[in-house]
């Protein structure tokens, strides 16, 4: 299922942390919106930028890391996989919705942690 772990750091001007870790990394993102900006790392491995705009998130807000799990297949395979995760019991926190950079969803692991599966970019 899972094609790459993403490692999402939460930022309040997404463009600006961009430049920042492109000159710390020597590379230039793989993806950007206003709002989400990747670096492909190598295989499997990506670090996304995110300033929440899309889910009206404030700098104010306490920012907390998250995993996510970029998976390839669409908006069907993203629903498939919610729904299998919460037939398992899993600890769903936001369902399916659009955030901005494609359909995606929250769950949580046995201690909290924040688990996103949303698609590859």
């Amino acid at each position: 299922m899972t094609t790459s772990v993403v490692s999402i750091v939460y930022v309040t001007d997404a463009p600006a942390a961009a430049r920042f870790y492109g000159d710390l990394l020597g590379m230039s993102p793989s993806f950007e919106t206003p709002g989400y900006i990747t670096f492909d790392l190598g295989p499997g491995a990506d670090l996304g930028l995110w300033s929440g705009q899309f889910e009206d998130l404030s700098p104010d807000v306490p920012r907390t890391s998250e995993v996510c799990l970029a998976i390839d297949g669409g908006p069907d395979e993203l629903n498939a996989t919610f729904e299998q995760w919460k037939s398992n019991g899993v600890t769903i926190l936001r369902e399916p919705h659009d955030a901005g950079f494609g359909l995606t969803f929250l769950a949580a692991d046995p201690d909290g942690n924040r688990i996103r599966v949303a698609p590859r970019g």
